[in-house]
């Protein structure tokens, strides 16, 4: 009964802050910016080859229009336009190319240059998309935030949970990566839902309805002063593996559910 009441929630929830608005058109890319990046090692050659056009595209499947991002080069799809205090809805799903690894992200927050992480993107935190990492956080370039966890048994990880201890993290402070709570991917093959609440200073990470992951006190750290990061512009990355999407969703939220931070 009480996982009953708390998808039910979840979902009457969903349905009030849901005044979204399509980040994609169903037509076209013509509301996003595509910055090419490094080459993935081993497939040089493809990224030598590889252009705006082929990396994301627009094609029909099931009888709609969705993106297709390669994986064949490292590369962003990126909105115009900044956002704060909102709810995202994303619906992926991995294809059968993989060049590496499945790996991708939804970077959140996202500030600055092309090319100030990895070569590539913007400065940002990421919503880890990667195979097997669904939910994650990486924190890129300089940026900066608080969340409570465990440490893994080897103690060389660290993973969220509630009743964790509220700990730091960036590229001096323990580390870039936070490991989801639990994992929630479908199956390959299968779509999977993502939603990422931002209000403010925190973000919280859901995976097919199940929070997996609560930032706080998300910040950019500039000459040693840890400045609120609470908006940005929205990337999705080409990183190693082909990936579909049906759905990308956006909308003002006036604050975040109080049962995803207990």
């Amino acid at each position: 009964m009480k996982n009953l009441l708390f998808v039910l929630t979840f979902c009457f929830l969903s349905v009030s802050v849901f005044a979204q608005k399509s980040l994609f058109n169903g037509k076209n890319l013509k509301n996003w910016d595509i910055f090419l990046g490094s080459p993935i090692t081993g497939f040089e050659d493809l990224a030598k080859k590889a252009t705006p056009a082929s990396t994301y595209s627009i094609v029909e499947m099931d009888g709609k229009k969705v993106i297709h991002i390669s994986g064949d080069i490292f590369a962003s799809l990126a909105t115009k336009a900044e956002y704060a205090d909102y709810h995202l809805r994303l619906e992926f799903k991995w294809g059968e190319k993989v060049y590496g690894k499945r790996n991708s992200g939804l970077l959140y927050h996202s500030y600055g240059p092309f090319g100030a992480a990895f070569g590539t993107w913007m400065a940002n935190i990421e919503h880890q998309l990667m195979h097997e990492n669904l939910g994650d956080t990486y924190l890129m370039a300089n940026t900066y935030c608080e969340s409570k966890v465990l440490k893994s048994d080897d103690g060389k990880s660290f993973n969220y949970s509630p009743q964790g201890q509220l700990t730091s993290f960036s590229e001096t402070d323990n580390g870039r990566s936070v490991k989801k709570a639990k994992d929630a991917e479908k199956p390959l093959g299968e779509w999977n839902t993502v939603d990422l609440y931002c209000f403010g200073q925190t973000a919280v990470h859901v995976v097919n309805g199940q929070v997996v992951m609560v930032n706080t006190n998300c910040s950019k750290v500039e000459n040693g002063l840890k400045l609120p990061l609470t908006k940005g512009k929205i990337q999705l990355q080409s990183e190693g593996g082909e990936f579909f999407i049906r759905k990308i969703e956006i909308g003002k939220i006036k604050g975040i559910p109080a049962e995803f931070l207990k």
